[in-house]
């Protein structure tokens, strides 16, 4: 699926030079976000979004995990689960990236969608455990595409699950980590949204 704002130049020189850096640090964190770009792209087309506020979405879901580049590679590249303090150090990678867009005003809502991502529809995220509407929209929805491919995904310390097992966690974390309406209209349109994932999982392997 293409964004209307793909069609912009700046746009596609920005993102470029930046997942650029991301690919150069870490491989499968530069993958994992064209991939929640795309998700989430769509889900803001299921949602009927205007074209501005899904354009908005696009590019923080391309520029979500920018403030891993901030990250240690000790904790970064780590082959297998992190420790309790290397976790903290991992929980900064969205003050990191917010810190890095909020240089921009133009960027200035794309930082709080990164800002935010983390949060939890109950409360108990982070950085902040802003809850329900005190999290941005754009952040409850890269919040769900976000979940789903990292679910999706293997790792080094762990197997990937199938899309039924991410479809039934989404299901159980609905008004819970998620947006419950965000949450719904992802498994109403659940086939859709993961046949798109399907050819990025197969084009990056």
């Amino acid at each position: 699926m293409s964004c209307e704002c793909e069609n912009q130049f700046e746009y596609h020189e920005f993102v470029d030079c930046i997942t650029s850096a991301l690919d150069a640090r870490d491989p499968y964190t530069g993958n994992h976000s064209r991939r929640v770009s795309d998700m989430a792209c769509m889900l803001c087309g299921m949602l009927g979004l205007d074209e501005n506020t899904t354009c908005e979405v696009h590019i923080a879901g391309h520029l979500h995990d920018i403030g891993k580049i901030g990250i240690p590679d000790s904790v970064l590249l780590k082959e297998g689960k992190l420790n309790d303090e290397e976790w903290e150090l991992m929980k900064k990678h969205p003050q990191i990236g917010s810190d890095i867009l909020s240089k921009s005003q133009t960027l200035s809502r794309i930082a709080a969608i990164i800002l935010h991502h983390h949060e939890r529809w109950d409360g108990k995220g982070y950085p902040f455990g802003a809850k329900r509407d005190e999290i941005p929209l754009g952040a409850r929805i890269i919040a769900v595409c976000d979940s789903i491919d990292a679910m999706a995904s293997k790792r080094s310390y762990r197997n990937a699950l199938s899309l039924d097992e991410c479809r039934k966690e989404i299901e159980k974390n609905k008004g819970i980590m998620y947006d419950p309406e965000i949450a719904e209209k992802a498994l109403e349109n659940w086939e859709e949204l993961v046949s798109e994932y399907k050819q990025y999982q197969k084009a990056c392997g």
